[in-house]
């Protein structure tokens, strides 16, 4: 059995504003705002999980 995680990259900020086609202002806005989707800071870094962000634009949809 293999118990190795598996993880996906993290995304940037480019990845995730290529993937919802929108700007990179409006995600540092909505992150300002407390909007958009959960992100976290890897030293000066923005990162998203990519789960985290199709959670949340699922959570949007419905």
């Amino acid at each position: 059995m293999n118990t190795t995680p598996t993880t996906e990259r993290l995304w940037s900020v480019r990845d995730v504003s290529a993937f919802l086609g929108i700007p990179v202002g409006t995600l540092y806005q909505w992150r300002h705002r407390r909007i958009g989707p959960r992100a976290s800071r890897v030293g000066r870094h923005l990162r998203y999980h990519p789960a985290d962000v199709r959670a949340w634009l699922d959570q949007k949809a419905a």
